[in-house]
């Protein structure tokens, strides 16, 4: 449905000609964050993922311009298919001076795969259709062998460099959340998170109260549930300021020599920190504190761990995500697979409903039989007699 009226809307401008404010950022999950409905999103995003794509779709934007090539073919990304199959109008492939001609805030005028400010021509791209995109898909996957042999090289490669993840702990940050013998939901935005999510949270999160982990924006899709989120971790680009001062315990994660993009943010915002010196993504890194600091179990919701997904994420290989898995082993588990395995039992409410119901079904029946209307008037006559005697005596 949503679908329907987004492509409706699109329709409704009329003759292909799109006016709109543009929104400018070379980062697309920071722009995300502060688009909206209506506004048209430019971009520097080479093979853009899925995940980015479907918070564009989500936001309702009016267009997307990307300076960069939205699939490059290195892999089988889905992002400009998500788009074009909303039917949202992608103009791919423009060039670093889209930046130079547009800035936050201008109104722009698309025309195909031209774009206008004030009625000059500034720039030009390629308009990228459902069609298109699909050609593009089918293509990298018939590619794919090479995509994978570059990714298992990198992965070996980089094991040796990133071994310490799986050999060392001594770094790990000293933090008040408290994780020992305790089950652990871990929220990354990944394939699927939100559904997953809202599945655990009908059954598993109520039942076992795990301590709640968001990594970046997974922090913010707690928050959308009504979840609190106990701790958040993660280079804090992608997640909302809401988010960064609900109280949760933040820990930052820096690269290996302790510099961190996020770090400036915090410090203007006054929010009190740790920082974890780590390798790999802040995903890994949040799975490797849970287990280090005695999680007994571990559920990871929207987890990347195959080729396309890590590579979406604009990883080039997994050595660190391979080793942190092999040094979790069997405490960590999917959300899809807690969400199957998982039932909860009825809430309280619908025991109260069922019992309340029983006891209308008895009394229907007692009254309407002889014999049970015969029992109710004599009980009716008892209590009577019991409050009457009662009445006499205090008085």
């Amino acid at each position: 449905m949503k679908l329907k009226r987004r492509r409706k809307e699109l329709a409704a401008a009329g003759d292909g000609v799109i006016h709109g404010v543009a929104r400018v950022d070379r980062r697309t999950k920071r722009l995300t964050a502060r688009l909206q409905p209506g506004e048209i999103a430019a971009i520097d995003h080479d093979d853009l993922d899925r995940i980015a794509a479907e918070g564009l779709v989500e936001r309702r934007v009016k267009a997307v311009l990307n300076a960069a090539e939205s699939a490059t073919g290195r892999y089988p990304n889905l992002g400009p298919l998500v788009l074009t199959q909303a039917g949202i109008p992608l103009v791919d492939s423009i060039g670093p001076d889209l930046f130079n001609f547009i800035r936050d805030g201008d109104v722009v005028t698309i025309e195909e795969n031209r774009i206008l400010k004030a009625d000059a021509l500034v720039a030009k791209g390629v308009l990228v259709d459902a069609e298109a995109a699909q050609n593009r898909l089918d293509e990298s996957k018939r590619d794919i062998g090479k995509a994978l042999e570059d990714f298992a090289e990198n992965t070996l490669q980089y094991i040796q460099a990133e071994k310490n993840v799986l050999i060392e702990a001594s770094k790990l940050p000293e933090v008040v959340t408290q994780f020992s013998h305790r089950h652990v939901l871990v929220v990354v935005r990944g394939y699927g998170y939100k559904d997953d999510l809202l599945s655990l949270k009908r059954s598993y999160i109520s039942d076992f109260r795990p301590v709640l982990v968001g990594v970046d924006g997974g922090a913010d899709a707690l928050l959308d549930l009504g979840l609190k989120p106990d701790m958040i971790i993660g280079d804090m680009d992608s997640v909302s300021t809401h988010a960064l001062t609900c109280g949760a315990e933040l820990v930052l994660h820096a690269y290996a020599d302790g510099t961190s993009p996020g770090k400036e943010r915090l410090d203007a915002l006054g929010l009190e920190h740790v920082i974890f010196e780590a390798q790999g993504t802040s995903e890994d890194i949040a799975l490797l504190l849970a287990h280090e600091k005695g999680a007994e179990l571990i559920v990871a919701v929207g987890s990347r761990s195959s080729m396309i997904e890590l590579m979406d994420k604009g990883r080039k290989g997994m050595a660190s995500t391979f080793l942190v898995r092999l040094r979790v082993g069997p405490k960590l588990v999917d959300a899809k697979g807690v969400s199957e395995l998982h039932r909860a039992g009825p809430a309280k409410l619908e025991l109260v409903l069922l019992l309340l119901a029983i006891i209308f079904t008895v009394l229907v029946v007692i009254q309407l039989s002889p014999p049970g209307r015969i029992a109710t008037s004599l009980l009716g006559e008892w209590i009577q007699s019991v409050w009457f005697n009662l009445r006499q005596f205090f008085s």
